[in-house]
């Protein structure tokens, strides 16, 4: 079962214009419950060492969680669900098969899933964010809506970063939510993003979660590091 635990909203304010396709919010993460998503097995990050690694891995405890920022997700991205279609993730899917607990087929199964998206590019520069899909956009401001510590399934635990829409389109969603495997500020690597109009079931969301690493990255680069994890 799926545990939440509220942290107090931050009243931090912090601008950002959010381009969405008109669509897109029916579009974004809202696939089947059936089966939780342990971001600790299949994500964890590749700079994990000594007592990170246990946060990575999504165990630490409640006063070490911090707020966060816009700034820790600035850059430029690229959804990483058209490499999976290409086959250009093979390699990851083969070594998952290899040292996981699902044949090849499975893991494909569960990052089509996961990876899922018409969502293809955000840039993050200060506390602006725009996504965009295709040439369609939508806009809107956000602040800081707190954050949510969750326990997942196995026992291990993730925190999303919410953001709220303050104003913009009405296509825009209400919600954005980042995790990306680290609980306090520091600088992102690829992160996992969450979208929609409804806060509380978004966090309910473990079967699809778009994916984004640097829009400077090959796809042969991505797959070095998601080798690397």
């Amino acid at each position: 079962m799926l545990t939440i635990i509220s942290r107090p909203a931050r009243a931090i304010a912090l601008a950002c214009t959010v381009l969405l396709a008109g669509s897109l919010v029916a579009a974004g993460p809202a696939g089947a419950k059936s089966k939780g998503h342990d971001h600790a097995h299949d994500h964890s990050h590749s700079h994990a060492h000594g007592a990170n690694s246990e946060i990575y891995n999504g165990y630490f405890k409640d006063d070490q969680v911090k707020p966060r920022t816009l700034e820790d997700w600035e850059g430029e991205w690229q959804s990483v669900y058209p490499y999976l279609l290409d086959g250009t993730l093979d390699p990851v899917i083969a070594e998952k098969a290899k040292h996981g607990g699902k044949s090849a087929s499975e893991y494909r199964t569960y990052y089509e899933a996961g990876y899922k998206t018409d969502v293809d590019k955000i840039v993050i520069a200060g506390s602006s964010v725009s996504f965009s899909r295709g040439k369609q956009s939508a806009k809107a401001n956000y602040v800081t809506d707190g954050y949510e510590v969750l326990t997942y399934p196995k026992g291990n635990r993730g925190v999303r970063f919410v953001f709220r829409k303050a104003d913009g389109d009405e296509a825009a969603p209400q919600f954005i939510q980042f995790s990306d495997h680290m609980i306090a500020p520091e600088i992102a690597d690829h992160y996992h993003l969450y979208w929609g109009n409804d806060r509380a079931a978004l966090l309910k969301e473990l079967t699809n979660w778009p994916t984004y690493y640097p829009a400077d990255l090959t796809g042969k680069q991505i797959v070095k590091e998601m080798l690397a994890h």
